[in-house]
């Protein structure tokens, strides 16, 4: 059926529910850490903490299609990788209106709120904190005047961000905070934010023309290519660090496993840095990595707790 025929269809891709595994994996890892921790879980609690997790990811998606049609980055955009970068580019083909999408982007971010006062009743007042910030970030991200991601903050923002998702899932259940659900989101937030970094090199010049300053814009490819080794060392050598303390189980050693398709991606990154229409296999690499690496240490979390 064609998009334009189908609302349900069509309001759900403009999410790009591709890229919601993330949030799916870092509530896990929320969880994981309070399973580590000997700790009950209430199931319903943590299905809606996740499931709206994931949707104010989604907003957060929908209004950065809104916000770069406004700008023009994705109208110009000529070196996209479909589905991975370049927005939905549900605007320019007609799928939805910019009034459409800009509704549709707030109304997913306002939708979490009653969910999120409910948890915090059965939960306790710190996460309303959590919450805002999380909510803060998905809309300055991408909305005027602050737009994260055109000051060279994007990266960042997503680091931020994710460790919301990670943390605020383990408060739900604890009723507290913890040090345990951010020591073990960190690496996997650095490499859901390499997914982010990386995606921007095949965006440089639409980015460029409409005034973007991201971080790639900035450095340039020379450089650029640089910033994704950074990332994925500080992923990998704060979890081996973490692991060596005694700050994460030793069972979480096994999220190592994924070091090697990060450093896959990077080899393709160095050598194709100045030729992003080359880079769509370190982008799977590095999409599933992050995946592979959360999912693992959710489940060595949970594991620990027997061994």
């Amino acid at each position: 059926m064609p998009l334009a025929a189908d609302p349900l269809t069509r309001y759900l891709l403009a999410t790009r529910p591709l890229f919601l595994t993330v949030t799916f994996v870092g509530s896990l890892i929320g969880l994981g850490a309070v399973a580590a921790d000997d700790i009950a879980i209430n199931s319903f609690s943590a299905v809606l903490s996740l499931l709206f997790a994931m949707v104010a990811h989604a907003g957060a998606n929908v209004l950065n299609d809104y916000f770069d049609a406004l700008n023009g980055t994705d109208a110009t955009n000529n070196n996209r990788l479909f589905p991975f970068t370049g927005g939905s580019r549900f605007i320019q083909d007609g799928v939805l209106t910019p009034a459409q999408t800009k509704t549709f982007g707030y109304t997913l971010l306002v939708s979490v709120v009653p969910p999120g006062l409910w948890l915090m009743a059965h939960s306790a007042s710190g996460l309303f904190a959590i919450g805002l910030a999380g909510l803060l970030i998905a809309w300055a991200y991408s909305a005027t005047p602050l737009q994260l991601m055109s000051r060279g903050l994007g990266e960042f923002a997503v680091v931020a961000g994710w460790m919301m998702v990670t943390l605020g899932t383990d408060y739900v259940q604890r009723g507290s905070f913890a040090l345990l659900p951010v020591i073990a989101g960190v690496p996997f937030a650095l490499l859901v934010a390499a997914i982010l970094y990386l995606n921007q090199f095949p965006d440089v010049a639409a980015d460029t023309g409409a005034g973007k300053r991201t971080l790639v814009v900035r450095l340039g490819s020379r450089y650029a290519r640089w910033g994704y080794l950074a990332f994925i060392l500080a992923a990998y050598l704060w979890l081996g660090t973490a692991v060596i303390v005694k700050a994460l189980p030793m069972l979480c050693v096994v999220s190592l496993l994924t070091a090697p398709l990060s450093f896959f991606a990077f080899r393709i990154v160095l050598k194709h840095a100045d030729d992003p229409l080359r880079l769509l296999p370190a982008i799977k690499g590095t999409i599933a990595a992050a995946n592979i690496h959360g999912l693992l240490m959710a489940a060595t979390l949970v594991a620990s707790r027997t061994f």
